[in-house]
């Protein structure tokens, strides 16, 4: 359908995206709202299919999507407000990737350590991969370091 295309495409990226840099899908914890494109059996199936877990948050109740909105507040504010409106659909979809791609790769987040999100990724999977002791702090990775307040 209309609202499931535009959905399955971005999965379909994120999926990719995870396989290139040598990630393991499965186990994947996918966050949403009650949307109808999320519901969608095609969307759920492809889901299925990854070895993701959907993880779709109860009629009614925001906290489970309060991540999720504050990026959409953030997005709003830092691209749609500050530099819209478009002359057409191309120079918007351009706008996003390009709004996308500093937020993942060179944005500093400050709950983190003040490094790029997909930078932190890497090093929590690095560490995962670099040692076999199931009780090294190193491979709890994100977990262990938030227990610690770091």
């Amino acid at each position: 359908s209309l609202r499931t295309d535009p959905a399955l495409d971005a999965l379909e990226m994120g999926l990719w995206t995870r396989r290139r840099d040598g990630h393991d899908t499965s186990q994947l914890v996918h966050h949403s709202d009650r949307g109808s494109q999320y519901l969608a059996v095609r969307y759920t199936e492809r889901l299925a299919d990854a070895g993701a877990v959907a993880s779709v948050g109860s009629r009614g109740d925001s906290y489970d999507n309060a991540m999720a909105e504050a990026l959409n507040s953030l997005f709003k504010g830092e691209l749609v407000r500050n530099r819209g409106p478009w002359k057409n659909i191309d120079d918007l979809e351009i706008a996003v990737a390009e709004w996308v791609d500093w937020y993942n790769h060179r944005r500093l987040h400050g709950e983190i350590g003040l490094v790029p999100p997909v930078e932190y990724e890497n090093t929590h999977h690095a560490a995962r991969t670099t040692t076999s002791d199931p009780t090294d702090a190193s491979k709890r990775g994100f977990h262990a370091s938030m227990k610690a307040g770091t």
